[in-house]
């Protein structure tokens, strides 16, 4: 522990390390979903590639970078808790000790958020927090009927809400008119009011869902202090250009809900998940990854003009899968997938790379002084 009480860097990587664990997993699992042929750990392997992705690598993820920020130890048990209940998943797929962990993970980071909001009032913390709440609901689901539909659409709403959040976190410096925040309200209300209607109806609250996403992608493409970033250069350019992309697949997996929202499984399922989780989530993530990594491993990252290169490769690849969903088109669909999986490799191989790489040339700059 540093005098703060907050973790050392090698433990926070070693949380980290537990993240991109469930990542590899996923990303395996998507690929046997796919059809690749691949080894399995078992017949249910390829079934818990959701749970690896949402809660093992995102939630783990986010409740990391909350801990950092808050900077009391206490706060690590999150990531600890969704990490290892991932993991759990592969170890024990008939048990439920790896969904209790996570369903109490997602608790307390509810409970962390609650606890932050009472003592600052903000709208970001308010809708992280109802982020939060959305992802413990939906674990309870997960555990008490295990309707993986039903689940996936809070796990989808968790996830939507806290970046929405932090975005307005960031923008925060941007003159947003009064109506505006009230028209975001509104975006909130209906989009929850879809996450519970789905619970009895789920088409129909999946119609009301995808409005909502729609009228996200549509706010955060006219207010997102992004607009004004990609006139930078550098990184704020590049985060920039992450943001509005996945602005477009938010509003792109939003439609697809509304024209294809009567399906629960099958191609065009698949086209409305991954346009949200790998189109609008991972661009985010490829955006916001160089911040986050160096807060969590206490050096900063330098920014590299190669991370445009898996960037451009997740959105072409992405959009080879989705028209391969559409149309039906079996190959199209299991090489854009194949795709997706390496343009996520490159993004943390390069990343790790360019990390250790500067780490290496200050360490020579530093001997040279001496």
């Amino acid at each position: 522990m540093d005098p703060t009480g907050n973790p050392r860097p090698l433990l926070r990587v070693f949380f980290l390390f537990l993240g991109i664990c469930s990542l590899l997993l996923a990303l395996w699992t998507g690929l046997l979903r796919l059809g690749w042929s691949l080894p399995s750990l078992g017949p249910d392997f390829p079934l818990i590639h959701g749970p690896l992705m949402v809660s093992g690598f995102l939630g783990t993820l986010i409740g990391l970078e909350r801990a950092v920020a808050l900077g009391h130890s206490l706060t690590y048990t999150i990531p600890f808790l969704t990490g290892v209940g991932a993991l759990l998943l592969v170890v024990f797929p008939f048990s439920l000790f790896g969904p209790i962990l996570i369903l109490v993970g997602s608790l307390g980071l509810s409970i962390e958020l609650l606890l932050l909001s009472i003592r600052q009032k903000s709208l970001f913390i308010l809708i992280v927090l109802i982020g939060a709440v959305v992802w413990f609901l939906g674990n309870i689901i997960w555990v008490a009927v295990g309707s993986m539909p039903k689940v996936v659409l809070w796990w989808l709403g968790f996830l939507m809400l806290t970046v929405v959040g932090e975005r307005i976190e960031l923008s925060r410096l941007r003159a947003i008119p009064w109506l505006s925040v009230w028209v975001f309200l509104a975006l909130t209300v209906l989009f929850l009011t879809g996450l519970f209607v789905s619970v009895f109806n789920f088409l129909l609250g999946l119609h009301i869902a995808g409005i909502g996403m729609v009228g996200f992608s549509v706010w955060l493409f006219r207010y997102d202090i992004s607009r004004v970033a990609i006139r930078f250069t550098g990184l704020s350019r590049y985060i920039a250009t992450c943001v509005l992309s996945g602005c477009i697949w938010l509003g792109v997996s939003g439609l697809l809900a509304l024209f294809y929202g009567r399906f629960s499984f099958g191609f065009q399922y698949d086209a409305l998940l991954h346009s949200f989780f790998l189109g609008f989530v991972f661009s985010m993530v490829f955006g916001h990854a160089p911040i986050a990594f160096s807060s969590v491993v206490g050096k900063t990252l330098p920014f590299s003009r190669a991370f445009y290169l898996p960037l451009g490769l997740l959105h072409l690849s992405l959009l080879f899968r989705v028209l391969g969903d559409l149309i039906s088109l079996v190959p199209l669909r299991s090489w854009g997938g194949f795709l997706n999986v390496i343009c996520i490799l490159i993004f943390f191989i390069s990343t790790l790379g360019t990390f250790f790489y500067t780490v290496k040339v200050k360490n020579r700059k530093s001997l040279a002084i001496q």
